[in-house]
């Protein structure tokens, strides 16, 4: 039986396949609640702290939402909302709100900050977000998977770009879990650390997972049964960087070609937000910077049959919840 009352949730290396396949069964049985409209305010009466150090849509709405949902009320702390790193430290911070709250989520940077979040509290504490893993963003990944395939063990998961970033680590890591196999498709430059490499394989030995890397999008993509990607330039970066990344990895992006050199039953994945058209500020900045109306996937392929992202942002409700009601519930 798993139980995970009272655990944090920081990086999926902490739970066993069991622990995320479980996560992932009570967030298909939350969903069918809520699209039942059957109240499941489990939680009743909890409050919850959110610290976001960086912006979000989906993870900050997941909270909240999911929050409301099963009973709880939600506090959110903005980038400018608390002394966290300023006047306080991590450490107090933890302490204080552990008095006031039934649990804490965090999004920002290191992930040093949310381990030492959870060092210091008493409360479970939800890593939603940091720069090395992005794990509440994998349950959803993998839910929506499960929803189109059914068992995803065996499946070809192949992840193309910065293969250096939160959601590539993350990637990699719950392929290993989960027994998949996991392609890192990109300039090896960009390729994730060799530890984090080494701990996946290791965990793959005991799974039958496959983790591998190649250079050419084409090679990597063949029979595969999920195309993920992610914005080429990380939230925060500078607009150098942008001309730098763009030629680096223009021969990544994710397009009708790949498509149809992956398994017939594909599906495309991005954690959003995406840049696949110039409707946004940045993508008109980049347009007329660069010359380029769609960059990490053409909107041919966002807007096509093949693309779930929008079943995957959605579920980024439910396996918040599934992770919540499972590590507060009595």
């Amino acid at each position: 039986m798993v139980d995970l009352r009272g655990r944090d949730f920081l990086k999926l290396l902490d739970f066993t396949p069991e622990e995320i396949n479980h996560l992932i069964k009570v967030a298909t049985t939350l969903k069918k609640q809520k699209h039942n409209h059957e109240s499941h305010m489990y939680l009743k009466g909890k409050q919850i702290a959110m610290i976001f150090e960086k912006d979000s849509t989906r993870t900050r709405c997941s909270f909240e939402a999911g929050a409301v949902d099963l009973g709880m009320s939600a506090t959110y702390i903005g980038p400018t909302g608390s002394q966290l790193g300023k006047k306080e430290t991590v450490a107090d911070t933890a302490r204080v709100l552990t008095r006031m709250y039934d649990g804490i989520e965090y999004r920002g940077f290191d992930q040093a900050t949310v381990e030492e979040l959870a060092r210091y509290s008493t409360v479970p504490v939800w890593n939603g977000l940091t720069n090395e893993f992005h794990p509440t963003q994998m349950l959803a990944d993998i839910m929506t998977a499960k929803e189109h395939f059914g068992d995803v063990k065996g499946k070809k998961l192949v992840f193309l770009g910065d293969a250096r970033n939160n959601v590539a680590n993350s990637l990699m890591v719950i392929c290993s879990k989960l027994g998949m196999k996991f392609v890192s498709c990109g300039p090896k430059d960009l390729w994730p650390n060799e530890e984090l490499v080494e701990t996946c394989k290791e965990i793959a030995k005991k799974t039958g997972a496959e983790i591998s890397f190649e250079e050419d999008p084409m090679i990597a993509t063949k029979d595969a049964h999920v195309l993920y990607t992610d914005v080429w330039v990380s939230m925060g970066e500078p607009m150098e960087l942008w001309e730098e990344r763009i030629n680096l990895l223009k021969p990544y992006q994710v397009n009708m070609k790949l498509i149809e050199n992956a398994d017939k039953d594909v599906i495309f994945l991005h954690c959003l937000p995406s840049f696949h058209n110039t409707g946004t500020s940045i993508g008109k900045e980049i347009e007329e910077k660069f010359g380029i109306k769609e960059m990490e996937v053409t909107d041919e392929v966002f807007e096509s049959k093949y693309s779930k992202v929008f079943e995957e942002a959605e579920n980024r409700l439910h396996t918040i919840k599934a992770v919540m009601l499972e590590t507060l519930k009595k």
